[in-house]
């Protein structure tokens, strides 16, 4: 095993809203994909070489401030994703902290309440 996770849903209500919140926070295009009984948004990810994850809305998937955090790849540098964060929508909740020789974390709610994190080294 190389990773202790291998995919993540974040659950979104609003799929539209999300996926524009989510595009702005990664500068990229949310692909959405086929999924059973809702909707689904892949996340960018190196499927051959990491961890990938999605939006995903539809029954039994609830947004959520409390519970596990997803920390999401913030590049080179968090501060430029963070930086989108509440022009997109969200609501930046623990700015950008140094956690030592580990980099740097934030974590923020996103447009459908879910508190998610980034970390990047830099």
């Amino acid at each position: 095993m190389i990773n202790a996770i291998n995919w993540f849903e974040i659950p979104v209500s609003d799929f539209e809203r999300a996926k524009k919140f989510y595009e702005i926070l990664f500068n990229a295009e949310i692909m959405e994909m086929p999924f059973p009984g809702g909707r689904y948004g892949m996340l960018p990810s190196d499927m051959q070489n990491g961890v990938g994850g999605g939006l995903a809305q539809g029954e039994g998937f609830e947004p959520s401030d409390k519970g596990t955090i997803v920390y999401l790849n913030g590049g080179e540098d968090l501060a430029e994703p963070l930086s989108r964060v509440e022009n997109a929508g969200g609501k930046i909740i623990f700015p950008k902290t140094s956690i030592g020789a580990n980099g740097y974390m934030a974590h923020f709610i996103d447009t459908e309440g879910n508190r998610v994190a980034l970390h990047s080294m830099k």
